[in-house]
């Protein structure tokens, strides 16, 4: 990621983290970033880690993945609520799919989910974004035309 820090220190046992260069940098990118993108990113509760802030990313728990089998480019990730955290699950759904990976990077052998630390989405040169979300034990990088972030209720996800 470009502005977000996710580093793992072993010191401490956990993670550094830390998005404030790209939430002093998310306001340029109004004009450059797709409208469902910019409506997720910019979300004032998107990056914050305070108590009682159920709609921040972070602590979301991997679930699902969902690969368009056809070519129309869909692609959808699916996050189910940290039953300590949040009070609803996430559902992002990218269209124009052109590039999808998952990184595996850590190992970090006490966690039976890979869990959301935090994630960075960037514009790109045709008018698309880059999402990469950073998790516990891997990186998901998605290069889309646009995305749609919807969060679910936990019964329902």
């Amino acid at each position: 990621m470009k502005f977000v820090t996710t580093v793992w220190k072993p010191e401490q046992h956990g993670f550094w983290l830390d998005s404030r260069d790209y939430l002093a940098e998310l306001p340029k990118l109004r004009e450059k970033l797709p409208p469902g993108a910019w409506k997720f990113a910019s979300d004032p509760l998107h990056y914050d880690m305070g108590h009682g802030n159920s709609h921040c990313v972070k602590d979301l728990e991997l679930s699902g993945i969902q690969v368009s089998t056809d070519k129309s480019g869909g692609l959808a990730l699916e996050f189910v609520p940290n039953q300590w955290k949040h009070d609803s699950g996430l559902r992002i759904s990218y269209s124009g799919v052109a590039h999808f990976s998952i990184d595996y990077k850590r190992s970090i052998d006490w966690m039976v989910v890979d869990t959301v630390l935090l994630d960075e989405i960037l514009p790109d040169e045709d008018g698309g974004c880059t999402h990469e979300i950073a998790l516990t034990d891997a990186s998901i990088t998605v290069h889309c035309q646009d995305l749609q972030a919807v969060w679910e209720d936990a019964t329902e996800t």
